[in-house]
């Protein structure tokens, strides 16, 4: 980030000691300390925010599943083979 902006590190110090002067030696923890609490409440707002929305697509992936009609499969897969003339039947074999 600090690169972006192209700061030198005589820049990075003279912004500390204006830092220093401005809020005094004893505000600066205190500053640090409320920084870090505002970073991590974003990060679990936002950590809560990607909960929320993986949730809602669950239940959505969940109820088309339980839309989609159920398919039937027949109970004899085996395939039925025609009749063959030159087989006798048992009615012509009783007659021979």
């Amino acid at each position: 980030m600090l690169l972006f902006f192209d700061i030198g590190s005589s820049e990075l110090l003279l912004i500390f000691l204006v830092i220093i002067i401005f809020f005094g030696a004893n505000k600066i923890p205190e500053i640090a300390k409320g920084l870090g609490k505002g970073i991590r409440q974003f990060k679990d707002a936002s950590a809560g925010i990607q909960r929320e929305i993986e949730k809602g697509i669950n239940e959505q992936a969940e109820t088309k599943k339980a839309e989609l009609p159920k398919v039937n499969e027949p109970e004899n897969t085996v395939a039925q083979k025609p009749a063959d003339s030159s087989t006798p039947k048992p009615e012509e074999e009783s007659k021979q």
